[in-house]
């Protein structure tokens, strides 16, 4: 009796320690090619030249403008200049901005009222990522017309809203003023402190 018993716990045992083993990841059934990848990196470079092209043709098209390219990807034009001023935003400032935005027609999506005045804590706070770049071109009192890509502007997604995806953006920026962030809080604690 006691080795039946003995061969019960012994089963038991190994059933046991089976059991606590850790599941092993299974193989995959499938293995890609990667033609997805490379069919995705065509159709972006198509988007891209299509895009390129568009805006392009904005540009010829008001030869009175001088466009700038940034090394970015961007085109601009400035709409009002500020040559007095040296200086531009740079990491750690607040940025204070009013910008409109237009589809490559020309037609308004969103207008300044709607957007309201922004404060952007630059190269700190998440922001689209052409006008991240964008405003630290800028001086103050300055408005300035980018010609934005899908890609830097809001991209596949969209902007979930008027914005669908992938589309090339005309925004319009006039950055009012910016501070260092350290003067902003002091501003902000002494007006509280009133």
């Amino acid at each position: 009796m006691k080795l039946n018993y003995f061969k019960f716990l012994i089963f038991f045992g190994m059933l046991f320690a089976y059991g606590c083993k850790e599941p092993e990841a299974r193989k995959p059934v499938y293995k890609s090619s990667g033609s997805f990848m490379k069919e995705s990196i065509v159709r972006n470079k198509k988007l891209i030249v299509a895009e390129e092209k568009a805006i392009d043709s904005i540009i010829k098209s008001n030869p009175e403008k001088k466009y700038l390219a940034s090394e970015k990807g961007y085109w601009y034009t400035y709409e009002i200049q500020n040559q007095k001023d040296t200086l531009r935003p740079k990491r750690g400032d607040v940025a204070f901005f009013d910008y409109e935005i237009f589809d490559l027609k020309g037609n308004i999506i969103y207008t300044a009222l709607e957007l309201r005045p922004q404060n952007y804590l630059v190269d700190k706070q998440e922001i689209m990522i052409g006008l991240r770049d964008g405003i630290k071109l800028m001086r103050k009192n300055e408005k300035v017309s980018f010609l934005f890509p899908s890609h830097i502007a809001y991209g596949y997604l969209g902007d979930k809203n008027r914005i669908g995806s992938n589309v090339p953006i005309i925004c319009t920026v006039t950055l009012t003023d910016f501070k260092k962030e350290s003067d902003n809080n002091n501003n902000n604690n002494n007006s509280s402190n009133q």
